[in-house]
C-alpha cells in the first residue's frame, strides 16, 4: 500500500499579513530610539508650545484645535518617516529582496507595513489626548455638553484617514530613492508641509499669499479637516477635494515608483 506524503496546506492572507506585521513591529520595536521619538515629539511640541499659552490652553476650543493639529502632526510623522525611510532600507535588505521574489506577492507585506504604521501613529496620539486631556480646557467642550463624546474616537480614525496621502508620499520616496537620500528629502519634505500646513502655527497667523497657498496643499487640507471634526465644525469643500485629489495624485505616484523599482531589480 502507497501512503502519500501530505502537503501542508498554503498560508492564507490573513496568516500571510499576521507573520509581516508580527516581524515589522519587532524590527520597529528593535531600534527603540526612533519608536520613542516619533511618539514623544508631537507630545513635547504641544508641552513646550501650546501649554506655555494661557489664553489657549483656557478656550475649550483653541485647546482642541491644538490637540487636532498635533495629533495630525504625529500621524503625519509616523507614516512619512515609516514608510519614506523604511521602504528605502528594506529595499537594500537583501532579506527583503528575496521576499519579494516569493509567491506570496506584495499585498501582504504591503498591507502589514500599513497596519504597522498606523499602530505606531496610534501610540503616538496617546500622548497628545493625555496631555490635552489633563493641562488644557479641551475636556470642558465635552462635558459642557457642547461636543458630543463621541467625537472622539471618529476623530483619531479621521485623523488616521487624513494621513494616506503622506503614506502615499513616503512609498514614493522610498521607492524612488536609497536608504541615505531617503531620510535627507523625508526630512526635508516633512517640515515645510507640517508647518505651511498649519500643524505648528495656526493658519490664521499666516501671511495672506502662504494661507492661500497653503490651502491647495495636502497637509492644510488634512489639518483643516481634523480640526472640523474634532471642533464640531462644517467641513468645508475645499479641503474634501484637496485631500481626495493629492491622495489620488500621490497614491499613483507611489503605484509607479513601486513598478520602477520592481521592473529595474526584479526584471
Amino acid at each position: 500500500m502507497t501512503i502519500s506524503a501530505g502537503r501542508s496546506p498554503a498560508p492564507t492572507q490573513a496568516t500571510l499579513i499576521r507573520a509581516y506585521t508580527k516581524a515589522q513591529v519587532l524590527e520597529q520595536l528593535r531600534i527603540p530610539v526612533a519608536v520613542i521619538s516619533s511618539t514623544i515629539f508631537p507630545a513635547l511640541a504641544l508641552l513646550f508650545f501650546v501649554i506655555p499659552q494661557q489664553a489657549t490652553v483656557q478656550d475649550p476650543i483653541a485647546s482642541l484645535t491644538a490637540v487636532a493639529q498635533l495629533a495630525l502632526f504625529g500621524v503625519m510623522s509616523a507614516f512619512l518617516f515609516n514608510y519614506g525611510i523604511g521602504v528605502a532600507e528594506d529595499r537594500a535588505n537583501p532579506w527583503s529582496s528575496y521576499l519579494r521574489t516569493l509567491p506570496a506577492g506584495p499585498l501582504s507585506s504591503t498591507l502589514a507595513r500599513a497596519l504597522t504604521a498606523m499602530l505606531f501613529a496610534f501610540i503616538a496620539l496617546i500622548p497628545v489626548l493625555i496631555l490635552g486631556a489633563t493641562l488644557t480646557a479641551a475636556p470642558d467642550a465635552f462635558m459642557s455638553g457642547t461636543l458630543s463624546w463621541w467625537r472622539i474616537p471618529v476623530s483619531i480614525a479621521v485623523w488616521l484617514l487624513c494621513g494616506l496621502p503622506f503614506l502615499a508620499l513616503g512609498l514614493f520616496i522610498g521607492y524612488l530613492c536609497t536608504s541615505k537620500v531617503a531620510i535627507a528629502v523625508t526630512q526635508v519634505v516633512f517640515f515645510p508641509l507640517a508647518f505651511a500646513g498649519g500643524m505648528l502655527l495656526p493658519p490664521f497667523l499666516f501671511p495672506d499669499w502662504l494661507n492661500t497657498f497653503s490651502l491647495f496643499l495636502p497637509s492644510r487640507a488634512a489639518r483643516d479637516i481634523s480640526v472640523q471634526v474634532f471642533t464640531g465644525e462644517s467641513i468645508e469643500l475645499l479641503s474634501l477635494v484637496t485631500i481626495i485629489v493629492w491622495t489620488l495624485l500621490l497614491g499613483t505616484l507611489a503605484l509607479w515608483a513601486n513598478r520602477r523599482d520592481q521592473g529595474r531589480r526584479f526584471r
